[in-house]
């Protein structure tokens, strides 16, 4: 028979992987003498050899995608320093958890600089949200290792270039976030947490409130009523608090689909926004009469009217969000990455932690892919000598164009 080429064929794709390969990087130092000088003495010597390329920690092997892989894994992918060990053996690499442990210390130490610039961009802009977690450090003076510290986030900086600083300290006293903040005058932003009542209280500071965590409360009563199978086919009184919350988060999403401006923001939230608040407001406070005070429905309707001046402070600006959540949404990886490694060996290790945190997620905020934002940072940062050089290492203002992958 005889066949002749179709004049269509057909593309049949499959996805394949090759595993991670190492390479290793000679640098070749020559040396170079003299012919005139030699065996003549002099202050300079005879003999010169070529210096030594720059490096982020000195008499190391780490180069900076070996350390910006290391890091992007842990503290991206939440893998412990021991799982990536025997990664590493895998690929025939024998690369211990201890030296790993070690580069986390000491990367930070040199990111000094940065840190600082990293604080000052977060004071510079109109509002700041803050949230904190648990987690456990060993080794603190003074404390018992089953002791819980807290990682402590803060988001803020121009809004269209995010700042996120984390900061370990051992309490979650008030005194922490009114210590960070100085004299910054500007909104903040905070769940319900007493410890950050001080801060609405200081001169230049506007508290304001989140509504996710009052819908939290009222989805509890929802959640507790179908546990014991007592939900009426009726609505309850969960459901019309929920409801209004809902109309409230329409209204911004619609704005958000429209790209509205912040003037436009706060112009539709007058028209819309109020009137829902104003009778949802009527509605809890003749709800709490009729409600038992220590019932999950009155502590859902008490956290409410506790917070309401705040609750609402977010009609008073189209910069400002109802609630939260940016703030949340960023320290959530801090908190599956605490599930995998459960806890910071010291003090120094959980500083170190945070700032290798308050580098990824800032540059993660402003759009960046980490491990190429680590690397070229590696890179750059042992020649950064004045305070405009160390700026622009920062993710808001590093040239993205450098962040790339040498063939």
């Amino acid at each position: 028979m005889n066949f002749k080429r179709a004049s269509r064929c057909f593309l049949h794709e499959k996805l394949d992987i090759i595993p991670a390969k190492i390479r290793v990087i000679h640098h070749i130092r020559y040396k170079y003498a003299c012919k005139n000088c030699e065996g003549v003495e002099s202050e300079q010597g005879a003999v010169k050899i070529a210096p030594a390329p720059e490096q982020l920690i000195p008499k190391s092997i780490a180069t900076p995608g070996l350390l910006a892989y290391v890091f992007t894994s842990k503290f991206v992918d939440h893998l412990p320093f021991y799982r990536q060990e025997g990664q590493f053996k895998r690929i025939g690499v024998d690369l211990s958890r201890a030296t790993m442990a070690n580069w986390a210390i000491k990367v930070p130490e040199r990111c000094h600089p940065l840190l600082s610039l990293l604080q000052a961009e977060m004071l510079a802009g109109p509002l700041v949200q803050i949230d904190e977690t648990t987690v456990q450090v060993l080794k603190e003076p003074g404390r018992e290792n089953t002791k819980k510290s807290y990682m402590w986030l803060f988001r803020g900086g121009p809004p269209e270039k995010p700042t996120l600083v984390f900061q370990y300290h051992p309490t979650r006293s008030g005194q922490v976030p009114s210590d960070y903040l100085r004299d910054y005058e500007g909104y903040i932003q905070t769940d319900g947490y007493a410890g950050y009542n001080a801060l609405g209280r200081k001169k230049g500071i506007i508290h304001v409130g989140c509504w996710a965590h009052a819908r939290r409360k009222f989805i509890e009563v929802q959640n507790a009523a179908k546990k014991i199978k007592k939900r009426k086919s009726k609505t309850g009184s969960a459901d019309v608090a929920l409801n209004y919350i809902r109309k409230l988060y329409a209204i911004e999403k619609r704005a958000k689909s429209l790209d509205y401006t912040p003037e436009q923001i706060f112009m539709d939230r007058q028209e819309k926004a109020r009137p829902i608040l104003d009778e949802f407001k009527k509605w809890l406070d003749k709800r709490s009469l009729q409600t038992p005070p220590k019932g999950l429905l009155g502590k859902a309707i008490s956290y409410s009217l506790n917070e309401w001046k705040k609750l609402v402070r977010y009609l008073d600006n189209g910069l400002l969000r109802p609630d939260n959540n940016l703030a949340e949404n960023a320290i959530r990886p801090f908190v599956v990455g605490r599930k995998n490694w459960l806890f910071s060996g010291s003090p120094k290790g959980a500083e170190a932690s945070a700032a290798l945190y308050s580098l990824i997620e800032t540059a993660k905020a402003n759009g960046l892919e980490p491990y190429l934002y680590l690397r070229c940072l590696f890179e750059l940062l042992p020649s950064a000598q004045t305070s405009d050089h160390y700026k622009a290492l920062l993710p808001q203002y590093i040239d993205r164009a450098l962040l790339t992958v040498p063939e």
